[in-house]
């Protein structure tokens, strides 16, 4: 126990100073976290030219498909956006067969549009595990080999993978006690054991949405939604956790740590909250979404990444770019698209580029990097004897750790600048700070913004 708080003590130490440097990173680069699902269950969707217009016109680099529909890949190809397709589930009996359905798959599906249209994952099956199809999923694996050896004969260098649902842990509260379905675990250490010896990532579908339906009170909403609450620690580390999409992640890394693959990658194949539903479904609205959206980006866009998993974000592919509309099921089902069909936004979420002439927004005042102690401490006393609230930073306090002058300075100087009317002067502290458009909270901190 000695050594893993230490070590966790050290990487938010780690995490903290790192934050002071956030400015530096590009916006852009940060946003290669965040990517979209373009499902097709719609009458009324726009052209696939439209459509790549619409994402060139964001900071969505990356695209999951459900299938490898031609008009799509040839419409993404020279647009720089990384593309995810998939064999159906109807297809893996015969990728399963041999090699040689394998190759006539990829010479109908990505010889014709790679290299043009980045495709860098191909996902074999989708929640395959928890069809309950014994048959199928039997033959998942041998598909995957059969795939990835028909890329290798080809000399394509696209990663094979499958979707699963969180259905494939039995456990998963809390945290750390992330176990795999051990009626699964034959299938998954062939699967794993794959992933791992060709650098594919695990893909994993996790929904705050459904786990606040289940359980809907006001402060599991808090928590879905990545808002103020006052977070959940897992017994077994004192890790705490404030929002449901960090604690889905790290028990799939428990899960992937109990069986020996830590190091395998997690991919988030889909997240998402719907903006309407039925009368009588929770937790649909545009707010919701709105929020759980907004908030899931920033937390992307900050790469606080998760308790167990610090300092970067896992890719993400939000789910969805379009409402469908002829999707079965609840409302809701056809109410998770960040656009409608006119091509026109749901709700903003902040993924639209900025023109160049539009200032960057400025959320936040945070040291520059390489400022003196000595400074940071004048900055520290400063701030805090101009009357504003400086209880987070001291001892017991959600930003007391890591205990080291750049953070505690870094919480006071955002908080005079959030008090004192967010003009570029409140945070200048001698030419010592810089604005960032970057959210630095992290873990159970929370560093306020627009005037809170």
């Amino acid at each position: 126990m000695a050594s893993s708080s230490s070590s966790h003590s050290h990487s938010s130490i780690f995490l903290c100073l790192s934050l002071i440097v956030l400015y530096a990173f590009s916006f852009a680069e940060s946003q290669s976290f965040v990517g979209v699902n373009y499902g097709q269950f719609a009458d009324n969707l726009p052209p696939p030219e439209a459509t790549v217009k619409l994402l060139q016109s964001t900071t969505i680099t990356k695209v999951r498909l459900y299938g490898a529909d031609p008009a799509i890949l040839k419409a993404l190809a020279n647009s720089g956006i990384g593309v995810v397709i998939a064999a159906s589930n109807g297809d893996i009996p015969s990728l399963a067969s041999g090699p040689a359905a394998a190759t006539q798959w990829i010479n109908a599906n990505v010889r014709p549009y790679y290299p043009a249209t980045n495709i860098t994952i191909i996902s074999v099956g989708n929640e395959v595990l928890t069809s309950g199809d014994q048959n199928l999923i039997s033959q998942l694996v041998p598909a995957m080999r059969n795939v990835q050896f028909a890329l290798s004969s080809a000399s394509l260098s696209v990663k094979v993978s499958t979707v699963h649902s969180m259905a494939v842990l039995t456990q998963s509260d809390p945290p750390s006690t992330g176990t795999f379905n051990p009626t699964l675990q034959g299938t998954l250490k062939e699967m794993l054991a794959f992933l791992k010896d060709n650098k594919s990532p695990l893909m994993i579908n996790p929904y705050p949405y459904f786990a606040y339906q289940s359980d809907p009170r006001p402060e599991t909403l808090a928590f879905c939604l990545f808002q103020p609450n006052s977070g959940r620690i897992d017994r077994n580390n004192g890790l705490l956790y404030t929002n449901m999409f960090d604690a889905q992640v790290d028990a799939v890394h428990s899960a992937l740590l109990g069986m020996g693959y830590n190091d395998v990658e997690i991919v988030v194949a889909e997240t998402g909250w719907p903006s309407h539903g039925d009368p009588n479904e929770v937790g649909p609205s545009v707010e919701n979404a709105k929020a759980y959206n907004g908030n899931l980006i920033a937390h992307l866009r900050s790469l606080v990444g998760t308790p167990l998993l610090p300092g970067k974000s896992v890719d993400t592919y939000i789910f969805a770019l379009y409402d469908e509309n002829t999707k079965p099921g609840p409302a809701s089902e056809r109410a998770f698209g960040l656009f409608k069909t006119d091509l026109s936004q749901s709700y903003d979420v902040g993924l639209t580029k900025s023109s160049p002439q539009a200032p960057t927004v400025a959320g936040w005042c945070i040291p520059k990097a390489g400022v003196s102690d000595a400074q940071l401490q004048a900055n520290l006393n400063y701030a805090c004897g101009q009357g504003i609230d400086c209880g987070a930073i001291q001892p017991g306090g959600a930003c007391f750790d890591p205990n080291t002058i750049a953070c505690h300075a870094a919480y006071a100087m955002n908080l005079y600048y959030q008090k004192f009317g967010r003009n570029p002067w409140n945070c200048d502290f001698s030419q010592s700070a810089t604005l960032t458009s970057q959210n630095p909270s992290y873990n159970g901190c929370i560093y306020p913004s627009g005037g809170t």
